[in-house]
């Protein structure tokens, strides 16, 4: 039997094709790859502010914040570190809280980090300022103390000009972009004595400069706040407004009281302190804010503004009302004859004849001029502003601040009379004014050497007791200047 083969025509396995869905016939589909959804990593979201704690009292803080410092967005859970720089003593940490007691003061910066179970982190610095147990809060009026020259006045015979005196007010060294206020001297005066201005709240600007000792210091040599010794001696501050060179320091090394003020905060010795952690401690200290709102008008803290509140207090330290105050009278003219003993007279006489001490101590303020090589040594071992030369603080209660000298060489007002009477010592930089003329008195053999006065025992004593006058009891006692922390 023959078979016979038939094939469909083409337009029936065509369709055939397209219905059965034969494969052969489609365009081939790729699915897309899947991808698994973007997950944002570890990430700081609430990072912590400044923290304080205080020697001796236990201190507990939560870095984490209670878990909301950081992102956790796998949902993870996240695991802490933190780290402290430099190491603090008595302090631990666990799973991100500090806790302990700290045993020193300091400014740390805290490092917390957090990792996520993927290996996702993140980290973020703030500080932890430990302060010393026994720090106070200061104890200041309502309305604020006068300071300003609007507030209180200088008396006519510090603000007149002659025939009385050269006027005091013409060596102002006050800039005008910081005239003294009352609230920026308040300002000023709680730092002078505030304690956290050193590296170890042990030490303020006024453990060096005392009150009661004309804001000078009866040792040769100040103790620093590790027990170092200061290169010179402190220099008294009553007056420093009136100096018309406008540079502070023994050797002037500071071109204004503005930048003085900074520059024993930051001396390794003295308060061991850098602006950035003065400023830190500062701001973690609560009532400095509405200090700094009342002298510069917002709570921002920086080095300048305490430069410039530091400075006001400081120019703010003018003595008013010593016995040689009490001799003028409301129209300026002194009447000494009627105020002065009979030795105090004759002291004065000498101060402003023979001696010559007015020519570097000049007007009403007793003011020095410039700096002066005085013949201290015949070989410096210091050269001060160059060539032997030292600036001089007002003699306005000098009898209360021995010892005297930049070195503190002299412990009486008798030494330093009997010094500029016999002892002055020759040398390149002798200021021309403690030489002898050539030819005439006071020099040796009268060739121009140092003076020699030639006083008497009783002209000596009557230039102490003329010097005595000048001690202002109101200054050293006046609450204006005076510790606001009681201490």
């Amino acid at each position: 039997m023959r078979h016979t083969l038939r094939f469909a025509p083409l337009w029936l396995s065509v369709a055939l094709g397209a219905c059965a869905g034969d494969a052969t016939t489609q365009p081939e589909t790729v699915d897309a790859p899947v991808v698994a959804p973007t997950v944002d990593p570890v990430a700081v979201v609430s990072p912590n502010t400044a923290q304080a704690a205080m020697v001796g009292v236990p201190f507990s803080y939560d870095a984490t914040k209670a878990g909301t410092a950081f992102s956790d967005p796998r949902k993870s859970g996240l695991s802490y570190t933190v780290t402290f720089a430099p190491a603090v003593s008595g302090l631990a940490v666990s799973n991100g809280r500090i806790i302990g007691t700290a045993a020193t003061p300091g400014v740390h910066t805290v490092t917390i980090a957090a990792r996520d179970a993927t290996g996702s982190s993140a980290m973020h610095s703030f500080a932890l300022v430990i302060f010393a147990g026994d720090l106070t809060v200061p104890v200041l009026p309502a309305t604020a103390l006068a300071y300003a020259d609007a507030s209180l006045p200088l008396p006519r015979h510090l603000s007149q000009a002659p025939p009385n005196a050269p006027s005091p007010l013409a060596a102002d060294n006050t800039p005008a972009s910081n005239v003294t206020t009352n609230a920026g001297a308040t300002l000023g005066r709680v730092l002078f004595y505030d304690r956290r201005l050193s590296a170890n709240d042990r030490l303020s600007c006024s453990s060096c400069h005392q009150q009661q000792f004309a804001f000078s210091d009866t040792a040769r040599l100040s103790r620093g706040f590790a027990g170092g010794l200061t290169g010179r001696h402190s220099m008294g501050l009553a007056n420093a407004r009136f100096y018309a060179g406008g540079r502070f320091f023994w050797d002037e090394r500071a071109a204004s009281l503005e930048a003085q003020v900074l520059q024993p905060i930051e001396d390794a010795t003295e308060m061991g302190m850098t602006l950035p952690d003065a400023v830190t401690k500062l701001k973690a200290t609560t009532y400095y804010a509405a200090l700094f709102t009342a002298a510069f008008g917002s709570p921002e803290i920086t080095s300048d503004r305490v430069a410039l509140a530091l400075a006001q207090f400081v120019r703010s330290l003018v003595s008013v009302n010593a016995k040689f105050d009490r001799a003028f009278g409301a129209n300026g003219v002194p009447n000494f004859a009627a105020t002065f003993t009979a030795q105090e007279l004759a002291g004065q006489d000498l101060f402003n004849g023979r001696a010559g001490c007015a020519r570097c101590h000049g007007t009403n303020a007793h003011i020095s001029d410039a700096v002066h090589n005085t013949g201290l040594d015949a070989t410096m071992t210091d050269v001060g502003a160059g060539n032997g030369r030292f600036k001089a603080p007002s003699l306005r209660n000098i009898a209360v601040r021995p010892p005297y000298m930049h070195d503190g060489r002299f412990q009486t007002l008798e030494q330093v009379v009997a010094f500029y009477d016999s002892g002055v010592q020759n040398n390149p930089g002798l200021d021309p004014r403690l030489r002898g003329a050539p030819g005439g008195p006071g020099g040796p053999q009268g060739n121009g050497g140092p003076q020699r006065l030639n006083l008497s025992a009783a002209e000596r004593g009557a230039l102490v007791a003329f010097l005595g006058t000048l001690t202002d009891n109101t200054f050293l006692t006046d609450v204006r200047f005076s510790n606001p922390f009681g201490r």
